[in-house]
């Protein structure tokens, strides 16, 4: 009897670390993986410059595509952005590609941007958790802006949309990418 209760608990333990194993290899997937991999390597590209999130979460790297000479917004403030928001499903292939039947495959996935409604710019609350916020990697971005900036910042899916996505246009895990300009702070 003795012997029973310690076989008996040794074996609830493997089981519920076995269970354990399981649902994190689901975590662990092949596009998981490889957005994470890619964010890996920009965060080694000399030419992109680290920023650490304000939430404590993680990090966004971006590089400067114009310097702008304008204020930089609080954490409270309202701005306006014309911006292009982008991934792809393969980050070893071009945006577009033929495959092995000749089909051109669409790789660069643009899930949102100004230009598609006429550039016009697009109001945010730079807190992400405001009434037009935008994800902590956009919120970290426009912290460091100053207005005419033009940015583009590649956000980790901790940043972005998480273990969840956004619906059906961006899935899990995924590695977020925006070009974004700094037109004005909102008075």
């Amino acid at each position: 009897m003795k012997l029973r209760i310690p076989l008996f608990l040794t074996l609830c333990t493997l089981l519920s670390l076995a269970a354990c194993d399981k649902e994190d290899s689901k975590k662990n997937t092949p596009w998981k993986l490889d957005n994470e991999a890619q964010f890996v390597k920009i965060s080694a590209d000399k030419n992109y410059t680290r920023l650490a999130s304000f939430s404590n979460r993680g990090h966004i790297m971006y590089k400067e595509l114009k310097k702008g000479s304008g204020a930089t917004p609080l954490f409270t403030d309202q701005v306006k952005v014309r911006y292009a928001g982008w991934y792809k499903y393969n980050w070893e292939k071009p945006d577009t590609y033929n495959d092995d039947k000749g089909n051109v495959i669409t790789n660069k996935i643009i899930f949102d941007s100004t230009e598609k409604r006429n550039n016009v710019p697009s109001t945010f609350d730079v807190n992400p958790n405001g009434t037009y916020g935008v994800v902590d990697g956009f919120s970290t971005a426009l912290q460091h802006m100053r207005v005419d900036d033009k940015w583009e910042v590649w956000i980790p899916w901790e940043l972005g949309y998480g273990e969840v996505g956004n619906g059906s246009s961006i899935p899990a895990y995924t590695t977020l990418v925006f070009e974004i300009e700094l037109i004005e702070i909102v008075e």
